[in-house]
């Protein structure tokens, strides 16, 4: 069976992942280049089994229609060069779920890195999340990542400063 399509931009199939994607998850994961940014605690994936576990979870993130946690494929290769989110930022009284803040997020593997990925799945993501209703979205980046600073820049978003307000983290945050 194949995965459900999220979004197709012009280099990418945007799409859930699947059981065959364990292998590229630990590659991109097991990888501190990758891991360092993400999470209050960053840690790398340290063993394959956790490649499945992680996919298990996000299907059942991706029941969401306007939500989820997505493969980004290469339309021209059809390689997973990484992830891309559209996820409800936690509530910062109590770490729930928030209603009504969201955030576009992105995890790519290094051998994707400097051709325009990230943003082009991430314009994608942002244009998903606007047709489903959204009227805003945001971005948290760690305030030393500066891939990921500049790809905020190339989005068009508007940074609001330094904030602590999510994931117990001092990140950099922006809106679009």
């Amino acid at each position: 069976m194949d995965p459900k399509v999220v979004y197709e931009t012009e280099r990418l199939v945007v799409r859930d992942w699947v059981d065959t994607d364990e292998d590229r998850v630990f590659d991109i994961y097991r990888r501190w280049e990758v891991s360092r940014w993400l999470g209050a605690q960053p840690r790398v994936m340290t063993a394959r089994d956790a490649a499945s576990r992680t996919i298990e979870r996000w299907h059942e993130r991706n029941q969401d229609p306007l939500h989820g946690v997505w493969a980004v494929e290469e339309r021209s290769t059809a390689v997973v060069a990484g992830t891309v989110l559209l996820v409800p930022l936690p509530d910062p009284s109590d770490g729930t779920e928030s209603k009504g803040e969201v955030e576009v997020g992105w995890h790519f593997h290094p051998d994707a890195w400097g051709r325009g990925l990230a943003t082009e799945a991430a314009l994608g993501a942002i244009a998903h999340g606007f047709r489903g209703g959204l009227e805003q979205i945001y971005a948290v980046v760690r305030p030393d990542n500066a891939a990921s600073l500049a790809v905020c820049r190339r989005l068009g978003m508007r940074p609001l400063g330094r904030t602590r307000r999510w994931y117990d983290a001092e990140l950099e945050a922006f809106l679009i």
